[in-house]
């Protein structure tokens, strides 16, 4: 684990002082994926919320293990928790952007109290309906949207929104993990699906699976559309 400054819940409390009963905070993962879902966790705190485990850190900075020793105590920890996921066919017919609001709807739907604003980890509002949106898109799963609250880096400085990666991150690899003894020529069980030399090498030698983004350009595979291209990013 990296020697770093614990997220606090200083931020979500003063949101909570100014007005919010409850406050959830929000992280997402696989988003840079070649294959799997895109997940949305969702941690509820309220100003009834004691400090978080000790350990909580964004995902990204946690062994496996320590992710996993965690998740248990972040459950019991929370007011409640979500997580939700979009399929790579979803992320196909609809693009990134529209898949992860339908994982944030679907976290926030397992949240059995709704709550007053969700902070989400980046500079993007994803959960909020566009004032305009296609015919194409899905129908919204919910009907009203909390106020939502961005801040960059949010997962390295808030407690709430680490604990949300924390879930998020353990719930998307066990699902990859599981696809692995599926197709074991992917290396899913390590690579989780991102775009390591291992996964690479398969799909230019067997081609995509039916959980690839197969509307992204696959490295080694003839794309048939350049949807999300842009969105690939460094593994997260």
């Amino acid at each position: 684990m990296a020697r770093s400054k614990p997220p606090s819940l200083r931020f979500e409390r003063s949101l909570i002082r100014g007005g919010y009963a409850s406050l959830a905070g929000s992280d997402e993962v696989g988003r840079g994926a070649l294959c799997g879902p895109v997940t949305v966790g969702m941690v509820l705190i309220t100003a009834e919320t004691r400090t978080a485990p000790q350990g909580v850190r964004d995902s990204k900075l946690l062994t496996p293990e320590a992710r996993r020793r965690l998740v248990p105590r972040i459950q019991r920890w929370a007011s409640s928790y979500g997580v939700g996921h979009a399929s790579p066919a979803e992320i196909d017919r609809y693009g990134l952007m529209v898949a992860l609001r339908l994982a944030g709807h679907r976290a926030l739907s397992q949240l059995p109290v709704e709550p007053a604003a969700v902070l989400l980890d980046g500079n993007h509002d994803y959960l909020s309906p566009p004032a305009q949106t296609s015919l194409l898109e899905p129908p919204s799963i919910l009907d009203v949207i909390p106020p939502v609250v961005t801040m960059i880096k949010a997962d390295l400085r808030c407690a709430a929104v680490a604990a949300a990666s924390i879930l998020a991150k353990t719930a998307r690899d066990a699902i990859m993990v599981d696809l692995a003894a599926q197709y074991p020529g992917y290396g899913w069980a390590d690579n989780k699906g991102y775009s390591a030399p291992e996964h690479i090498a398969a799909l230019a030698e067997l081609g995509p699976t039916p959980h690839h983004r197969v509307s992204w350009s696959l490295p080694g595979v003839q794309t048939v559309s350049t949807r999300g291209q842009e969105t690939m990013e460094e593994c997260r």
